[in-house]
């Protein structure tokens, strides 16, 4: 199969000059897109469908899947794709997975019917199995068309990602609750079968050992990023005879319901307990809520991904390329990463 790399090299020149022929987009002199054009009709090149439907800029569509739109990050996410798609005249069609692989492989099959230009994903479940990996890869080459993990990556498969630095995060977390005096420090980590959540989780260990300071199996509450798990956990916590004087909670559901259950008891983050959690949450802002946590650029990644998968589109043979957003720490003021008049 003749591929935009052999026209290149058969042409004298870079597989992107190839691409802006392809897609008539971007200057080319005319020598060379002559040479280049006669390349392709002496070899009957024929670009990939997806391909020809973003040159001719006709009105196309864009899958995106995610494990849980009622999440603002999600929606933030949405909101950055939705800037690229629109500068480019594209739809969107999304599909909500509710962290269903079931419901996941409905989705894939829904975009397989509407032909959709390209997938921008989020995977619902952990496929370092080889038997789901497979499966995963036996509907992604039904539905023939590129595709780009989101957050969630699935190593192992040659796809275009955007990610999150999520070691960085659970180190930098960790590290602000340590700078700030804390010597005993608990999480309630995310999905740790999900790799986002062993990398949280990771970094929060290594910055914990960096620093010669103990972790306390019984400090550590396994958790799955559910805003009621993280309650439910939190509520233990809050609870105990002799509470954790510090937290880190892994997503910004899991500090909702540590919030939820400071809220309960008449608590203050700062006074009571000192917390950093991984995620910006809005709606805390809107009622002037403070604590402290690590972030991202989530609007970005959304960009980031979109315009991942138009080159993916544009061309098909670009080597796999992978974006890793960093965290930011944003402290409201440093008194709640730790707590007043109580040993650290």
């Amino acid at each position: 199969m003749i591929t935009i790399k052999d026209i290149a090299a058969a042409a004298g020149v870079s597989k992107s000059t190839v691409s802006r022929v392809l897609t008539n987009s971007g200057y080319v002199n005319e020598e060379t897109r002559s040479r280049i054009e006669e390349v392709i009709r002496r070899t009957g090149y024929q670009p990939s469908a997806s391909a020809r439907n973003l040159s001719k800029q006709m009105s196309s569509t864009i899958g995106v899947v995610v494990p849980e739109l009622g999440n603002s990050f999600y929606t933030e996410v949405l909101a950055g794709i939705s800037d690229v798609v629109d500068e480019q005249d594209l739809t969107i069609i999304y599909c909500n997975t509710e962290n269903d692989p079931a419901k996941e492989a409905k989705a894939l099959e829904t975009m397989v019917g509407q032909r959709v230009l390209g997938v921008i994903m989020a995977p619902s479940v952990d496929y370092s199995m080889p038997e789901r990996r497979k499966r995963l890869r036996t509907m992604l080459d039904q539905l023939n068309a590129p595709v780009v993990l989101l957050d969630r990556v699935v190593e192992d498969l040659q796809l275009d990602s955007v990610q999150y630095d999520n070691f960085g995060a659970g180190y930098m977390a960790a590290k602000a609750l340590i700078d700030a005096g804390n010597k005993r420090i608990g999480m309630i980590t995310g999905d740790m079968d999900l790799k986002i959540g062993r990398d949280r989780y990771r970094g929060f260990v290594s910055a914990m050992k960096e620093c010669g300071l103990p972790i306390l199996k019984e400090d550590i509450y396994q958790g799955d990023f559910s805003l009621e798990t993280a309650y439910t956990l939190s509520c233990k916590l809050l609870d105990e005879e002799d509470p954790l004087p510090a937290v880190i909670t892994c997503n910004n559901q899991s500090t909702l319901g540590l919030v939820r259950a400071v809220r309960e008891r008449g608590l203050h983050f700062g006074e009571d307990l000192a917390m950093v959690g991984i995620d910006h949450i809005d709606i805390l802002d809107i009622i002037d809520y403070c604590y402290s946590y690590v972030d991202r650029d989530t609007r970005e990644m959304g960009r980031q991904a979109m315009n991942a998968l138009l080159e993916r589109i544009r061309d098909p043979q670009r080597p796999v390329h992978t974006v890793v957003m960093p965290c930011r720490k944003t402290l409201k003021g440093a008194e709640f990463c730790r707590r007043k008049e109580h040993d650290l």
